[in-house]
């Protein structure tokens, strides 16, 4: 199954594909690591970045996509941009599922790698998207166990 973890943050969806299958995990070569909106205030900038994000998924075959959950409110709440960029991309024809930060460190305290984020070719910055994809990939198999 693959699965594309996100993060959104601002005006940007930081994404990561990683896949598992017969019990191991590899992260997908993509072409764009990163998805930004040009205009969050029109209508017409978030379906091209609705129209790229659905392309992404037709073209890499994704099964799912997992987006880290933010906070609505306090200090540390996302941004009104980020939230139109998660509904942009849960109106996609594929599960789109909201994973907590606290559910994540559980998943990886539960099933810790031992390998950085540079050793599987990503760049830093796509370390929560990846954190995301693992948790839930991590979720699924203990469903089914």
């Amino acid at each position: 199954m693959r699965i594309c973890g996100i993060e959104l943050k601002g005006s940007e969806a930081v994404i990561c594909l990683l896949d598992y299958d017969q019990g191991a995990f590899s992260v997908a070569d993509c072409r764009q690591r990163v998805f930004s909106v040009s205009d969050a205030q029109s209508t017409q900038g978030i379906r091209q970045f609705q129209f790229a994000f659905s392309k992404l998924i037709e073209d890499y075959k994704i099964e799912q996509v997992v987006i880290t959950e933010r906070m609505q409110k306090g200090k540390f709440a996302g941004s009104a941009t980020s939230f139109k960029l998660e509904a942009a991309i849960q109106l996609l024809e594929l599960p789109v599922e909201l994973i907590n930060t606290t559910v994540i460190k559980e998943m990886f305290k539960r099933n810790p790698i031992d390998v950085s984020v540079a050793d599987l070719g990503l760049k830093k910055f796509q370390q929560p998207a990846f954190n995301a994809a693992y948790a839930q990939h991590n979720l699924l198999i203990h469903h089914q166990d």
